[in-house]
């Protein structure tokens, strides 16, 4: 799918919840150290789900990783020899991301960045908008929605707590289509100007 380039490029892997997001992003960053290039691999230290220095997928793949609490962090952790730099859950990581992504991306660098695009309320999350906007290859995975068993592009929180942020897995969520996603504020359809 994806042709090895000297030039560098951003690949943003998105989708919701139980999509495959990480077990892609581990896959794509074995074929690089197959092939041989220098990978350096982030995630951010907030979550800590299945390992607090590896990206973990929910089917348990793991692959190490240097947990980081911002960009500031992420920088002074940054190999300048890196040929791959890959990113998990890259909605959590502040918009400092977004000028490094570039400045690795025109020197020549790969960088995968993974991440939810959209919050639990089917809103787009943190930087992800922007990273999709600047990115050269998107892959937008579906889970399976765990009502009605259509393709899911939604994360439905099933616990009730404030605020966007909710680190978790099945017990706090899950894989939902855009007809089974319910959101508190939802107040029924949306009419499009004229109708």
């Amino acid at each position: 799918m994806f042709v090895h380039q000297r030039q560098g490029s951003l690949e943003v892997i998105c989708g919701p919840m139980f999509s495959g997001k990480s077990e892609e992003l581990i896959r794509r960053i074995k074929r690089a150290i197959i092939a041989k290039q220098k990978v350096q691999v982030f995630k951010p230290a907030l979550d800590d789900r299945y390992d607090a220095s590896a990206i973990a997928s929910h089917s348990q793949r793991k692959h190490e990783a240097i947990p980081v609490k911002n960009t500031e962090e992420l920088l002074r952790h940054l190999d300048p020899e890196a040929q791959v730099v890959a990113l998990d859950e890259a909605q959590f990581l502040d918009e400092g991301l977004i000028p490094i992504i570039e400045e690795l991306a025109n020197r020549g660098v790969r960088v995968i960045a993974g991440g939810l695009d959209q919050d639990s309320n089917g809103e787009p999350f943190g930087i992800m908008p922007i990273l999709l906007a600047k990115a050269e290859y998107v892959t937008k995975l579906q889970a399976i929605c765990m009502v009605c068993g259509a393709l899911a592009g939604r994360t439905q929180r099933m616990v009730h707590t404030g605020g966007q942020v909710l680190v978790g897995a099945a017990e706090a969520y899950e894989a939902r289509c855009r007809h089974c996603h319910e959101t508190p504020h939802a107040t029924g359809p949306r009419m499009l100007d004229g109708e």
